[in-house]
């Protein structure tokens, strides 16, 4: 089942992490710009309020939870209600899709990616960001998991488990990217993208549908 009841009940307070974290969250989307494709047609999957699909200039998002899809479609998505798992889209029907720490929360992260495969295009790009489970801040967060509304029920991944994934799905991998490199709570000025895994929280990869 889709975890969707603390996003449902607690929306606006997900939009205030954004405003709280404002540096941390611009790092994210600084670290994710450089890999989404600038033209086509994209995807996000798991949206949530539209806070990296707009900036991005994602046009689509697919969510299963009302209450943010409101969010996103104030912000310009053509939302659609829908889980990961089974999305309700044809084959083919997106250059690329972008997954930013939907991972952690979907009930099966290899059937997410065999839909991410099946949606895209020949040739098509996936995007995902996400928190290293192996990272200072993925170690905090596991170590407070069930005092979080949001990653109480989250799974948390390392960054060569995300890369075995994409593989065993038929992906080729583009390239990584990291970011946050200090603890949230000490994160004031925006950080700057840097290559690899391995030193920051926020990882980025990207990765290739077969032509």
């Amino acid at each position: 089942m889709p975890r969707v009841a603390p996003f449902e009940a607690h929306h606006q307070r997900y939009e205030a992490w954004f405003g709280k974290h404002e540096a941390a969250y611009i790092s994210e989307l600084l670290a994710l710009r450089p890999f989404v494709p600038w033209k086509g047609k994209g995807l996000e999957i798991g949206v949530g309020s539209g806070r990296f699909a707009a900036p991005l200039g994602v046009q689509v998002g697919v969510d299963p939870s009302p209450a943010m899809l409101v969010h996103a479609a104030a912000r310009g998505i053509a939302v659609v209600e829908g889980v990961a798992e089974n999305l309700p889209f044809a084959a083919g029907s997106f250059d690329y899709a972008l997954v930013v720490t939907t991972i952690c929360f979907v009930d099966s992260a290899a059937k997410m990616l065999a839909e991410a495969h099946r949606v895209l295009k020949p040739g098509g790009r996936l995007v995902i960001g996400f928190i290293d489970r192996e990272s200072d801040l993925g170690q905090d967060y596991l170590l407070h998991q069930a005092e979080s509304v949001f990653y109480r029920e989250a799974t948390f991944f390392s960054a060569d488990e995300v890369d075995r994934l994409l593989l065993k799905s038929g992906f080729s991998i583009d390239g990584w990217g990291q970011t946050l490199s200090h603890p949230l709570a000490e994160i004031r000025e925006i950080e700057t993208l840097r290559a690899g895994h391995g030193r920051g929280a926020f990882v980025v990869m990207a990765a290739s549908k077969g032509i």
